[in-house]
């Protein structure tokens, strides 16, 4: 093995190669450095003296497939400028590491494409070495995102674990970085973001939340200037929530045992949009038939499609409008969970309309908390909550797929 191969392969400069042997499998190199190139770690003095040494073996990047390693007896060196016992900067490893940067390099490498205990065991190395390579990387890079850019933001909280544990997520949706994850939910768990917001000058213009109450005063408090758009999904789901509640109703109402088997099964075909009805299965005509057969069912229905067009309109002036028509429709239904969502809409109104001043929603942000249940799911669960907030943090760089 040459010289050139041991600093082009594996990044350790200003050592020779001395030996070649194989142990186990693995491959280890022997490798000294000369004695005038000795320097304190400490003042960088040449004059210094050598008093002993220790035998250490550090971790390189595999060849072919086998693990190797790399020997060297780390000097222990009295210096005479700062009269102390020091080891030398070694240049190709970390102190009190046992591992080389070029082998951290690689691991982080895999770690794009892999989870964490597929690298451990791919290199035949512990789960928490992995995880220390990961956690300084990830620290060096993500324990502090940048606020100073952040122009237009979207809030959700996701819940995770068993308990009803939750994190509230804010994400940057410019660039698609998670940006802060808190700990719970609602407005308290912002808190630390505001106030970091604050010292970073940032100049948020708009907003995407959904329509809780905690997100509107905390933001109408904190972003007052800022654009506060209702996200389009969280209404959507609310009215589907609505819809279902209703379907239910009326089946526990129904009294013959023809109206309870038409009713029967249909929950996801009223949900479907019409254009999504596979024919094949014959869903149309099932959903035809349970309209038919109940008139609320089928104003619910056909109110739920309409809606739909709301985010359609080609101003904020026609958008209003037909809002104001919807909700005009939905009370001269009579029925009461229509109501009480037209009731829901119009008491949200400036929200909604917003997306016409600004069309954001928390559809990136939905993506991303998709991507944590995964992560989460893939590593069964996080024991240290610190680095679950890392990774987190660095998901919009994650490169590794799903397969199966």
């Amino acid at each position: 093995m040459s010289t050139s191969l041991l600093t082009h392969g594996f990044g350790i400069r200003g050592y020779h190669h001395v030996r070649t042997r194989y142990e186990g499998g693995a491959i280890v190199f022997g490798i000294e450095r000369p004695r005038e190139h000795y320097r304190c770690s400490c003042c960088g003095s040449g004059d210094v003296h050598l008093r002993g040494s220790t035998e250490r073996r550090f971790r390189c990047p595999p060849v072919g497939g086998k693990p190797v390693f790399v020997e060297y007896s780390v000097p222990r060196l009295y210096c005479w400028s700062c009269h102390a016992m020091r080891q030398p900067d070694l240049g190709f490893a970390e102190p009190k590491k046992q591992y080389t940067r070029s082998f951290e390099r690689y691991v982080l490498d895999l770690s794009q494409y892999m989870t964490l205990q597929d690298v451990a065991r791919h290199l035949g190395i512990s789960w928490d070495t992995v995880k220390e390579i990961q956690r300084k990387r990830l620290e060096t890079r993500y324990a502090r995102p940048k606020l100073k850019a952040l122009k237009q933001i979207a809030i959700d909280e996701i819940c995770i674990g068993r308990g009803q544990r939750y994190i509230t997520v804010v994400m940057d949706l410019k660039k698609g970085a998670v940006v802060f994850v808190g700990e719970g939910k609602g407005a308290e768990a912002l808190a630390p973001f505001w106030k970091r917001l604050r010292a970073s000058r940032a100049k948020v213009k708009a907003v995407a939340t959904d329509m809780s109450a905690a997100y509107t005063a905390a933001v109408r408090e904190n972003l007052p200037e800022a654009i506060h758009v209702f996200d389009r999904f969280h209404v959507v789901k609310l009215f589907n929530e609505q819809l279902s509640e209703l379907r239910r109703d009326l089946y526990r109402e129904a009294t013959e045992m023809l109206q309870k088997n038409v009713l029967k099964g249909t929950r996801w075909l009223l949900l479907k949009n019409r254009e999504n009805l596979d024919d094949s299965r014959n869903e149309r005509e099932r959903l035809k038939e349970a309209l038919e057969l109940n008139a609320s069912l089928a104003a619910a229905y056909y109110l739920k499609e309409d809606l739909r067009q709301f985010w359609e309109h080609e101003s904020y002036a026609t958008a209003a409008k037909f809002l104001d028509d919807w909700c005009a429709r939905a009370n001269a239904t009579g029925i009461k969970r229509m109501q009480k969502m037209a009731k829901t809409l119009q008491g949200h109104r400036t929200g909604l309309l917003n997306w016409y001043k600004c069309p954001i929603s928390t559809g990136p942000l939905e993506g991303t908390n998709n991507k944590i249940r995964v992560l989460q799911r893939q590593s069964y669960g996080f024991r240290d909550h610190e680095f679950f907030k890392l990774k987190i943090y660095a998901l919009h760089e994650a490169k590794h797929a799903l397969v199966g």
